[in-house]
């Protein structure tokens, strides 16, 4: 019922800010967890609880899961071993009273046993939780995040997916679903919802998009997988766990295995996706040198 406060975990996130505002606007109170109160509070003030957590630090656990029952649970990306080092602590949110919890996965996750995503969706499975998978294909975002200086500023895209096509999805759609699950476990309990936009592009066509809005040429480099985790982690400065889990993802790709598209998108919100050319056109100025902050 509105009023009921629910958890959204990685809250200052490009999804978890989606999600927080998704519920606010529905009239629930959030209580926003970040990796400090004050980075909520930042983003937020104080139209939510703002709170701490470290999934591997059991000391701030009671502060965020206490009284909730329902949670958006996302992933840090630097934390590529879930059994260790969050499982134990969805174990007390879930012998603390949380019922629900959607979870930000991937798609193809249940085929794809090498990302951490397939360990958390087995053990949220066999928990006696209501779970909703949120399984999203690749972001738009990750081209304004993990790789925006390769774009900004070498004019580059480098990334071992080969020819494969990839089912883009932006992170305002991807969030919109999860909130809608959160506000609806009913409906959505239970259940594997796999995300994407409603085209899926190689690389090529990426940088061809790219280089018509920007006005410049935004070239696409095929590297192999060790030339690109030196380049992730030199140059990128990746941590060695997100470094291996992208590698993995753009090798699914590689494999001809991420060009699948599903209408979820227009089946729980009513409307069609975000395309990427849409996304590049509203995130532009992130791309362009002499504005970076």
């Amino acid at each position: 019922m509105a009023g009921e406060t629910i958890l959204v975990t990685g809250a200052t996130g490009n999804i978890g800010r989606v999600v927080v505002e998704e519920l606010l606007a529905a009239g629930f109170s959030v209580r926003a967890a970040g990796r400090t109160p004050e980075s909520v509070t930042r983003i937020f003030g104080n139209r939510v609880e703002s709170v701490g957590l470290d999934f591997t630090d059991q000391s701030t656990w009671a502060s965020t899961f206490d009284g909730v029952h329902r949670m958006f649970l996302m992933r840090p990306p630097h934390l590529g071993k879930p059994k260790t080092q969050m499982i134990p602590a969805l174990e007390y949110a879930r012998d603390h009273g949380v019922t629900h919890m959607v979870f930000l996965s991937l798609q193809g996750a249940e085929k794809n046993k090498a990302v951490p995503h397939a360990a958390i969706e087995a053990w949220l499975r066999g928990s006696g939780v209501t779970w909703t998978y949120v399984r999203a294909s690749f972001f738009h975002q990750n081209l304004t995040t993990t790789h925006l200086t390769d774009i900004r500023d070498r004019d580059r895209i480098l990334v071992p997916a080969g020819r494969g096509a990839t089912a883009f999805v932006d992170g305002v759609d991807v969030g919109a679903v999860a909130a809608a699950a959160l506000l609806d476990p009913g409906k959505h309990g239970n259940a594997a919802l796999t995300v994407t936009g409603s085209e899926a592009l190689t690389y090529d066509q990426v940088a061809g998009i790219l280089t018509a809005e920007l006005g410049r040429p935004i070239t696409y480099s095929r590297p192999g997988i060790f030339r690109y985790l030196r380049h992730s982690r030199k140059v990128l400065g990746m941590p060695w766990g997100m470094a291996l889990v992208t590698a993995a993802i753009y090798t699914t790709a590689r494999m001809g295995l991420a060009g699948g598209l599903t209408d979820t998108v227009h089946h729980v919100l009513g409307r069609e996706p975000v395309s990427f050319a849409e996304f590049a056109r509203r995130e532009r100025d992130k791309w362009i040198p002499n504005l970076q902050s």
